[in-house]
């Protein structure tokens, strides 16, 4: 989502162009990170996760709102937006990605950074039931 401003790959396939071009042989390690706040909107999502099949070495999540106006601190936890979150999960668990998943709270009317551990048990709830 901030692809105008912020970013010079802004598609899985263009990643993974890039990867295979770079590492064409899987000997160097190179791969991408699927986010799904990123990515949701691309018609080709889910073709191109299935193509990445040994290069995702990560899986991020957050939510978009239509309402969002800042698309770096705009985000909403997961379940509270529009991405079909567990839908993108299958995908990329289909590929055989079994690493962790990495919950983004950018959104300071959220949590501030200080208070984080404070509702750690509340995030990893709404994780669990929206991923």
């Amino acid at each position: 989502m901030t692809c105008a401003n912020r970013s010079v790959l802004c598609s899985i396939k263009e990643s993974i162009d890039w990867c295979e071009e770079l590492d064409p042989n899987l000997e160097y390690g190179f791969g991408i990170i699927v986010d799904v706040y990123h990515t949701w909107w691309d018609p080709e999502l889910f073709s191109q996760i299935t193509r990445a099949k040994n290069r995702i070495l990560g899986f991020h999540v957050s939510d978009w709102d239509f309402n969002t106006v800042d698309t770096v601190y705009g985000r909403v936890l997961p379940g509270d937006g529009v991405i079909d979150i567990p839908k993108i999960r299958a995908a990329v668990e289909d590929t055989g990605f079994q690493g962790y998943i990495e919950l983004e709270v950018l959104n300071k009317k959220i949590v501030s950074p200080r208070e984080i551990k404070n509702y750690l048990p509340f995030l990893l709830q709404k994780v669990s039931s929206s991923c």
